[in-house]
């Protein structure tokens, strides 16, 4: 006889989304196809690919209060700032970003990335990849972003460090 207390897991069907099916969201350098999010998961998680070009910055350095966001570099090679420290993540490199860490991304300079994102326990995040593709194409202004970071979960913050980076990258002095 089992006598272990099934884990409290939420009810939901098996998910398989299809990759002719996906929604996908783009700007100028980089697509995004929506996997599934959390309302189809039952909470449990959020899922998306995000393709960058030679140069794409992904995201400014954030955090995340409730989730944990993992990182799977499909391709190409991949930009990472956790904390203060940078480094760069090739095909095959999985990074788990806790909650409460700042951390930005974007593809590693001369380089694309092809990147799965996990977001642990899920939320509706995907309503926030399309306000960012809008505010990308300049179909929306990124106060809308500020204005949804407790929604999303997506709290912006300075860091010199990713400041340097991206500067390097433009062609500034690092100094």
């Amino acid at each position: 006889m089992n006598t272990q207390t099934p884990l409290n897991i939420p009810a939901f069907a098996p998910v398989l989304t299809r990759g002719a099916d996906a929604e996908t969201t783009a700007d100028p350098s980089s697509v995004m196809t929506l996997l599934t999010d959390s309302d189809t998961t039952g909470g449990l998680l959020t899922s998306y690919r995000s393709s960058f070009a030679k140069g794409a910055v992904g995201a400014p350095a954030h955090f995340h209060t409730k989730a944990s966001e993992m990182f799977f570099v499909l391709g190409g090679s991949l930009e990472v700032l956790v904390g203060e420290e940078l480094t760069v993540l090739n095909e095959g490199d999985f990074l788990l970003v806790p909650p409460h860490t700042p951390h930005a991304f974007a593809a590693a300079p001369g380089a694309e990335a092809d990147v799965l994102f996990v977001f642990t326990p899920g939320m509706a995040r995907f309503d926030y990849l399309r306000l960012l593709g809008r505010v990308m194409r300049g179909e929306a202004g990124f106060e809308e972003i500020r204005e949804s970071s407790e929604r999303f979960d997506n709290h912006y913050v300075d860091s010199p460090v990713w400041q340097k980076a991206l500067a390097v990258r433009a062609g500034a002095s690092p100094e």
